[in-house]
């Protein structure tokens, strides 16, 4: 255990599991495994983890199953050579944790690039091939409409042949944590952005930045595949965006909303790319009646 992470990142692995999920060790966490209804799914984004969501984890369990992974490559799941860290595999990964577990009906919340992973979920659903029932959905800031985001330097740089790996070798905390920082509305503190690096160094998984970027060429390979359905989207959605965020900006949330059929949209223009590290109470009160009906308005934050 690395020993830059703090006791509550500890005490989060602690308190989940390892399962091996296509010869790789993947993290997960559940709660309140016998609940009845729908499990919650919580899919984290880029370069992060599942960890993301732990100030919002104690009321989001309180009445409800809860289930989240870190992604291979990602948090303290395996960081192996071998795969390919496609978000196809990602999206395969989600569908045998939730086999594995039993999940048969589900709500989704996903983040930065959990929403494209759910994008790969929706067209698979689409084709009637997923193998859970998607009850509804929640979509956090992320740059779903690729040719709307604004990349930020290091994703840039890290998109470049010759430069990515020496950026990945070289990056540090103190760069990580003032790149962080331009992308949130509200300052994160001290402890939450060592836990964060602290989580992509975990298992040598810094190495692994270049490869990992690569979602972002599927996001244009994979425009029209994933693109389709939100416009069929039969399943409640629920937008949720910090209007502050200059990658995933709040034209995409916008474009979001408009183009799936009934979502709603909660806006939050103090809030940026980490929203539910930002103000987790806000957001869990923003989101609460539609995880808890799914009907009716939901007044913005």
């Amino acid at each position: 255990m690395p020993a830059m992470l703090s006791a509550d990142a500890q005490a989060w692995r602690s308190a989940g599991r390892m399962m091996r999920v296509m010869d790789v060790d993947v993290f997960v966490r559940t709660a309140n495994d016998a609940a009845p209804g729908p499990a919650l799914v919580l899919l984290h984004g880029f370069p992060s983890s599942s960890y993301d969501f732990h100030l919002c984890w104690d009321e989001l369990a309180r009445t409800r199953r809860v289930v989240t992974l870190d992604y291979p490559g990602y948090g303290f799941s395996d960081k192996p050579d071998a795969l390919s860290y496609s978000l196809l595999e990602q999206a395969d990964v989600v569908e045998v944790v939730l086999a594995e577990l039993g999940v048969e009906r589900a709500a989704v919340i996903a983040h930065d690039m959990g929403t494209s992973v759910t994008t790969e979920l929706l067209a698979r659903r689409a084709q009637g091939r997923l193998g859970f029932e998607l009850e509804r959905l929640v979509l956090l800031n992320g740059s779903v409409y690729i040719d709307l985001a604004v990349l930020s330097l290091s994703q840039r740089l890290l998109r470049i042949p010759v430069l990515s790996r020496l950026f990945a070798r070289l990056s540090n905390r103190r760069s990580f944590g003032a790149q962080l920082q331009r992308i949130v509305g509200r300052k994160l503190p001290e402890r939450e952005l060592d836990d964060m690096f602290g989580l992509i160094q975990h298992n040598g998984g810094r190495r692994l930045l270049p490869r990992l970027i690569g979602y972002v060429d599927e996001r244009h390979r994979f425009k029209q595949r994933w693109l389709s359905p939100l416009a069929r989207l039969d399943v409640p959605t629920l937008v949720v965006w910090g209007a502050r965020d200059p990658i995933a900006v709040m034209a995409i949330g916008d474009k979001l909303a408009a183009t799936i059929p009934g979502a709603e949209l909660i806006r939050f223009d103090d809030l940026g790319h980490y929203l539910q590290l930002e103000d987790p109470e806000r957001v869990l009160a923003a989101m609460a009646p539609f995880l808890a009906s799914g009907a009716g308005a939901v007044a913005a934050g």
